[in-house]
């Protein structure tokens, strides 16, 4: 036998070796979280048409047959949110999972503002976070963060691990996951487990499989992965970074991603819509919470960044069981990263409160732009949805309104609010048009958002007009 035959003999030998042992992904393994109360999924690999028990210490067992190919996956039921727990599985060897949490699980990706950790990236720091690492120490807190790794066919396997809260690990947790995570663990009492998924700078079009992309015919799907810039290139972060996780049972996803899209806002409203639908349809959860950020003011070079927030706001509002958290007042006028994480992963969290855990009497969105009255007296009137006990701008003045006529051209506006029983909103006017048409507010890069409801959440950017 020549040098290569016993090569190939010798690979051949130990693939069959690992083949023929009982293996799980990563994600399966010891201090991981599992959604509580559900027929979770569990899946993994051994020999071809073996038997596969498992089992939860909570005492219900599922059972599966291994196909062609080694690939087993069954559904085992959860009970009410504790632990820890043991699972055992059973097939050509036995595997014991241990320190296992049933609680509320989340799946958070999307670009930088999500990948950045509470420990901050280089000169960019996250508010206040030493004080919260020092605090954070919660083992009912767990994070599973997913390694950067790029593939052009749909990939089986995560590279990453669970830890909990702690000070050694929490500097390294997403800062919005981990702040959203913190406040539904205190309120709720229960374990929750959230998955990291993200890769700064990437593009929408990167987290959508080849079938979505393909409604969108200026897409080119690549036939390899790039030398540079993979995480801007269509299908590879699906491929990479997505595709192992999909059908692992979970509450909802959080997304905060958008500034790498601003080159191409028009179309970024069919392709959330079009993303949202298609991880829905992947992970046959039926319409599973997706809520989302409102990408943050900021000084963008070139163009408005005000049409992507435009194109994430009509997502939420065409798009049923979407949430959008705004961020308006919460910007750098000098770094895209925005410090005050620990207001994003909260106005993330009402979203959930009140919508997934039925936590009453809490608002959960900012001011809504809903429809305008033009008056005879040069002023046009704005309501709005999510302003129920009225608006306020704490003592500021309003700012960053404009209003215009049927030339097109836009000045700046004064804005009042108005209380009484025809209308409850804004009055919005302007010496230096006298027959207004359209308003718009906040409706460019670099803003310090001066509206909010009574609660404190801010209103998004908005226009009246299409122009």
């Amino acid at each position: 036998m020549n040098k290569s035959a016993f090569i190939s003999l010798l690979c051949f030998l130990i693939s069959l070796q690992l083949w023929s042992q009982t293996q799980l992904p990563a994600l399966f393994s010891d201090g991981m979280v599992l959604q509580q109360q559900q027929q979770v999924s569990i899946w993994g690999t051994d020999k071809p048409y073996m038997k596969i028990n498992v089992s939860g210490s909570w005492g219900k067992t599922a059972m599966a047959i291994t196909d062609d190919n080694g690939h087993w996956k069954l559904k085992l039921q959860t009970p009410s949110a504790g632990g820890p727990f043991t699972i055992m599985i059973k097939g050509n060897k036995t595997v014991t999972l241990k320190n296992v949490l049933i609680g509320e699980v989340w799946f958070c990706s999307g670009q930088s503002n999500m990948e950045m950790p509470m420990k901050g990236f280089y000169n960019q720091p996250v508010l206040g976070s030493n004080e919260a690492i020092l605090n954070s120490a919660n083992d009912k807190i767990r994070m599973f963060t997913n390694r950067r790794t790029v593939n052009i066919s749909p990939m089986y396997e995560m590279n990453g691990e669970w830890k909990a809260a702690g000070t050694e690990t929490t500097g390294n947790f997403s800062a919005t996951a981990y702040y959203f995570a913190r406040k539904l663990q205190k309120l709720l009492g229960v374990p929750v487990g959230i998955i990291h998924s993200s890769w700064g700078g990437s593009t929408i079009e990167s987290w959508m499989d080849k079938e979505t992309l393909s409604a969108f015919p200026n897409v080119i799907i690549p036939d390899e992965v790039p030398q540079a810039q993979p995480n801007r290139t269509p299908t590879i972060l699906y491929n990479s970074l997505l595709h192992p996780y999909i059908g692992f049972t979970m509450k909802g996803v959080l997304w905060y991603q958008g500034e790498s899209n601003r080159e191409n806002a028009n179309e970024y409203q069919s392709m959330f819509t079009a993303l949202i639908s298609s991880w829905r349809k992947q992970w046959k959860q039926s319409d599973f919470p997706f809520y989302f950020v409102q990408i943050a003011p900021f000084d963008y070079p070139k163009l408005n960044a005000a049409f992507l927030r435009e194109a994430q706001l009509k997502t939420m509002q065409s798009v049923k069981n979407t949430g959008m958290a705004v961020i308006m007042d919460i910007g750098d006028q000098k770094n895209i990263h925005p410090s005050q994480k620990e207001e994003v992963g909260s106005r993330l969290a009402y979203w959930a409160l009140a919508k997934d855990y039925n936590i009453k009497g809490v608002s959960f969105s900012g001011p809504v732009y809903k429809d305008m009255q033009i008056n005879n007296n040069g002023r046009i009137n704005l309501t709005f949805d999510y302003s129920e006990q009225g608006l306020t701008s704490f003592g500021k003045p309003l700012t960053d309104f404009e209003i215009a006529g049927d030339d097109k051209i836009f000045y700046p506006a004064n804005a009042t609010i108005i209380n009484n029983e025809k209308i409850r909103g804004l009055s919005v006017w302007s010496d230096s048009v006298k027959n207004p048409v359209a308003v718009r507010y906040a409706f460019k890069n670099w803003v310090e958002g001066s509206l909010y409801n009574t609660q404190g959440l801010p209103a998004s950017s908005f226009r009246t007009d299409n122009w």
